[in-house]
């Protein structure tokens, strides 16, 4: 192998590193998004089920609390998924751009003569 056959090669393991790299904050990024996703959705479900023995009243004064305190959250959480919906953007152009390379790379290492 020549030796620019060689830093080819080394250049393009390198890209596969940093396409691996990319690919676990990606991975990071969704996951962390998809929790607080989750966290959302569980906000929506009602406080409690309804009971025969607790009176309508403090049924209605129970509800009302704990959406007051899902407000709360739902707007805690939705910053905190912005942030990460920014983040797991972020993350997927350096994925992308770091694909590119990787493969760009590949096809001039299969490209390129190699002497031995």
């Amino acid at each position: 192998m020549s030796r620019k056959a060689a830093e080819i090669a080394g250049l393009e393991r390198l890209a596969r590193l940093i396409l691996d790299a990319r690919l676990a904050e990606l991975r990071q990024a969704a996951a962390a998004r998809e929790a607080s996703r989750a966290a959302l959705e569980a906000l929506n479900r009602p406080a409690s089920a309804p009971g025969d023995e607790v009176p309508p009243l403090i049924q209605a004064q129970t509800e009302l609390r704990y959406q007051a305190w899902a407000d709360k959250r739902r707007a805690e959480i939705n910053l905190r998924l912005a942030r990460q919906t920014a983040t797991w953007m972020e993350r997927r152009e350096a994925a992308a751009q770091a694909f590119g390379r990787a493969e760009a790379l590949s096809r001039i290492a299969a490209r390129w003569p190699r002497r031995g």
